[in-house]
């Protein structure tokens, strides 16, 4: 009798954990499920990123963002963790400069390009012609970006910037592209569950970031739309205008692989940066700019010991992977990639794309 009604008491006691454990269950479910990230991860953001959120919101509203978008874009949006391990391990500063362009710089890419640049030869001409931008750069820019449009990324966009606004480290940046990146949904230009790109927030054929594509993005297909994911023309004006308006000096060089005397790191701290600061950090690790003629003086020759040319615009010298890599004397066009992307790897490996072709 005993054993029976412990028998009972257990069982009971039994389903009612049970149902404890579905009730918990079913409300956890409610309160915490939330979108999933690309890589299927689900992310459940603490209350300190609720409340950054509402404060974003109201950011938002203020600068006329409609209740529409915001309720899309950013009501029920959530942190992707990946974003921010990807923001601390990128390719173009942890790889060397053989190695980044062993990846990039591929026979594949340099066919396709030569390829595209045939197909597009009209369009590209008449680009070329309005920029100054040559269409060899246009081409490798593509190619580099997006595999000539093969690859422009599914992340979320806003998404993305909102990880990256949250995150500390460049806060302030990523904030005012996702507010960029709202008004772009705001006009019309695409819809929201259309505007995807890179874990970082680039966007289309020609990566532009949101705030890039306020300020350079051209319809040159006439169709009334900026069109950088669908539309070639547009994607191959925006890029040349992005240049041209960064400063591209037509009929320059980028620069040149080069040979140093034996004894420029015994004399290297003359031509140093020093504490100087720029917009695009990298710089501070290319040495003053000088003539030419200046370097030729040095010591300084190209990479099969000619001399360097004789011309009225400066260089620098970059060592991409230190004292005992590969040189490069920079001119002010290199300077200019450097605005698209601010990492020397990348630049050189746009410039070597555009050099193949």
């Amino acid at each position: 009798m005993l054993k029976a009604f412990r028998a009972v008491a257990v069982g009971k006691y039994l389903i009612f954990l049970s149902l404890v454990a579905l009730v918990y269950s079913s409300a956890s479910m409610q309160s915490y499920a939330q979108p999933s990230s690309p890589d299927g991860t689900d992310v459940q953001p603490d209350a300190a990123f609720q409340q950054w959120l509402q404060a974003l919101i109201a950011e938002a509203r203020e600068r006329g963002i409609s209740d529409a978008i915001i309720d899309q874009a950013l009501v029920s949006v959530t942190p992707i963790p990946q974003v921010v391990s990807n923001d601390r391990n990128q390719a173009e500063f942890v790889e060397t400069l053989d190695e980044y362009l062993e990846k990039r710089v591929t026979d594949w890419r340099i066919q396709t390009g030569r390829e595209r640049l045939a197909r597009h030869g009209d369009v590209l001409a008449e680009v070329a012609a309005e920029y100054g931008v040559p269409a060899r750069f246009i081409v490798a820019i593509w190619g580099i970006e997006t595999n000539y449009g093969n690859f422009t990324g599914g992340t979320d966009v806003v998404r993305a910037l909102v990880t990256l606004a949250y995150d500390p480290r460049r806060a302030d940046y990523f904030r005012r592209e996702l507010l960029a990146a709202l008004q772009i949904l705001q006009d019309g230009h695409i819809d929201h569950s259309d505007m995807k790109g890179s874990w970082a927030g680039a966007m289309g054929q020609s990566q532009f970031m949101p705030s890039s594509f306020v300020n350079y993005a051209v319809d040159f297909d006439g169709d009334g739309r900026r069109n950088i994911w669908t539309s070639e023309a547009d994607v191959f004006a925006s890029i040349a205008n992005y240049l041209s308006q960064r400063g591209w000096q037509p009929g320059q060089r980028w620069g040149r692989e080069i040979s140093l005397p034996d004894d420029y790191h015994e004399r290297a701290q003359q031509w140093s940066q020093g504490d100087a600061s720029f917009s695009c950090s990298v710089l501070r690790r290319h040495t003053v700019q000088r003539s030419l003629a200046e370097w030729q003086m040095a010591g300084v020759r190209t990479a099969d010991g000619a001399a360097l040319p004789q011309a009225d615009f400066p260089g620098s010298i970059i060592l991409p992977d230190g004292h005992d890599g590969r040189a490069f004397m920079t001119y002010p066009n290199f300077r200019v990639i450097l605005t698209y992307n601010c990492a020397n790897n990348y630049a050189l490996a746009v410039a070597k794309l555009a050099d193949s072709y």
